[in-house]
């Protein structure tokens, strides 16, 4: 018996979501339900809500807590860092720094944008639990190396063949519409194409990190745009293995109507935050 399906629960309710006009509200047990039901989980977010946040460590605890142990993959990890992680996992942390403190430390990648805080505590169960830690992501400058030159910019002949960018043709488009709208509608039309290629390349390098840990069972932590079943990661899974997966979206109240883009969607309240919008117009 494969080690997830010893875990996998029965949810009496989950059935009932695909007619629900409305996503249930977030709640832990029921998200740790859903975590159980296939062994490689897309468990998105919006990445700066904080009870989004909270609600998913305590429904990896309960999971792993009733003994399931998948990997933890984290889009907030280049890919490049892997060796860092494993190697400062090994080591004792400097005096008045925990484990966790110091793999970030470690592993995150310079300068970067990422609320540690906010992911200190999947990292923490993941040691807690002994579970692999997964470097998921592509790194920022070489996903605009994408976006300008093309994958050949980054990536060698066999690993573009592995990755098959040159398939993905059908969801440029879609790609295109949601960077826009994710800048605001200020892009210059002449940016989305390779912007669009570099969020595709994303998602490849995402299910690419995904692979040797299918049999064992996978978390990605990662926003919702990677975890649509649609454009995002399951695209790029081969299609023997799509079926395993199962996509997870968590949405902030007024955005319902993005359910239908993932196996299930829980709903919860917005994060306030400033319009991000004012930072991209133009100054007057």
């Amino acid at each position: 018996m494969r080690p997830w399906r010893r875990f996998l629960l029965v949810v009496a309710w989950a059935p009932m979501l695909a007619a629900a006009a409305v996503p249930p509200a977030l709640d832990q047990a029921h998200l740790a339900a859903e975590l159980a039901r296939r062994p490689v989980v897309l468990l998105g977010e919006v990445h700066d809500n904080a009870v989004q946040h909270q609600v998913r460590a305590e429904a990896l605890r309960r999971l792993l807590e009733g003994g399931a142990r998948p990997a933890i993959a984290f889009e907030q990890f280049d890919r490049e860092r892997q060796a860092d992680i494993d190697r400062a996992r090994r080591e004792l942390p400097p005096a008045g720094s925990s484990l966790a403190d110091h793999v970030i430390a470690q592993a995150r990648a310079p300068k970067d944008a990422w609320d540690w805080p906010r992911y200190r505590p999947f990292v923490e169960l993941a040691l807690q639990y002994d579970l692999p830690i997964v470097a998921a992501n592509l790194s920022r400058s070489a996903a605009a190396r994408v976006a300008r030159e093309g994958p050949g910019a980054v990536f060698t002949e066999p690993e573009r063949a592995e990755l098959a960018l040159d398939r993905f043709d059908d969801i440029l488009a879609e790609h295109e519409r949601v960077v826009q709208a994710g800048h605001c509608n200020l892009l210059p039309e002449s940016a989305l194409p390779g912007l669009a290629r570099a969020q595709i390349a994303r998602d490849a390098v995402l299910a690419q990190s995904l692979r040797p840990y299918l049999e064992r069972g996978v978390i990605l932590l990662t926003g919702n745009g990677h975890a649509r079943r649609d454009i995002g990661v399951p695209r790029h899974l081969a299609e023997a293995d799509r079926p395993r997966a199962w996509s997870i979206g968590l949405l902030e109240a007024g955005s319902e109507e993005r359910s239908p883009l993932f196996d299930v969607a829980f709903v919860g309240p917005a994060q306030v935050r400033p319009d991000p919008c004012e930072a991209l117009k133009p100054k007057r």
